[in-house]
């Protein structure tokens, strides 16, 4: 098992806690699982959501929103935090689903598919944002919630590093588009390689940024069902 991170100080006071899921399962909420996505705003790849069921009474120390944490820290904590975990699960939703479904409906997919994966009946989800990707009469959002519930906070890093080891693995089939690095999010080495070498295989192709390509004869692929896509897909 890999050593856990030094925290930065800007980040020791800083953790999320389990009070939210405490008082569920005091109000009678057996299973509680917290749930975040990655990739939303991704021109390639898949779009991911994570989910997680934790133990309330023993911890893994150092977790915290994965957006605030580096990429050797979030890898240093993945094994710990899954191994902690009561169970834990990602769900995909494919870079051809995206465009066949549109965010909306790509990102409820893979919640779908990660709530599936963790085996258990859950009583209760709690959602990372102010809109409930998840549906249900028993789902809590919590605007930041990756910094304040735990559960939504190790599910924040199981999902991005599930994904981020995903484009890293698409970066030795598509090596021009810097998948290593970018993980297929908007910069400007990713857009000099689009408009050098077009679009990949794993590349949204109803997305906006299509509109803007240089390279020549590709345009964006209009969906089906005649929806827009906005400006991040």
């Amino acid at each position: 098992m890999t050593t856990a991170p030094k925290l930065r100080p800007s980040l020791r006071r800083k953790a999320p806690g389990l009070s939210i899921e405490r008082d569920l399962v005091d109000r009678g909420s057996r299973i509680v699982a917290g749930v975040d996505e990655v990739g939303r705003g991704s021109w390639a790849g898949p779009l991911t959501v994570g989910a997680a069921v934790v133990p309330h009474d023993r911890r893994v120390y150092k977790i915290r929103d994965s957006k605030q944490l580096t990429e050797p820290e979030r890898e240093a904590l993945f094994d710990r935090i899954s191994e902690w975990c009561v169970t834990w699960s990602v769900g995909h939703a494919s870079y051809a689903e995206c465009d066949e479904l549109g965010m909306s409906e790509a990102q409820r997919l893979a919640a779908r598919r990660a709530i599936a994966g963790l085996d258990l009946n859950v009583d209760h989800v709690l959602i990372d944002g102010n809109w409930d990707f998840v549906g249900g009469a028993n789902t809590t959002k919590i605007v930041r919630g990756d910094r304040t519930s735990l559960s939504i906070a190790a599910a924040s890093i199981l999902a991005k590093v599930t994904r981020d080891r995903l484009m890293r693995e698409a970066a030795e089939h598509h090596p021009m588009y810097n998948f290593e690095a970018n993980k297929g999010y908007p910069c400007p080495i990713h857009k000099a390689a689009l408009n050098a070498w077009g679009p990949s295989a794993i590349h949204r192709r109803t997305w906006a940024f299509m509109d803007d390509l240089a390279f020549p004869g590709v345009g964006r692929v209009e969906r089906d069902d005649g929806q827009p896509v906005l400006p991040f897909g």
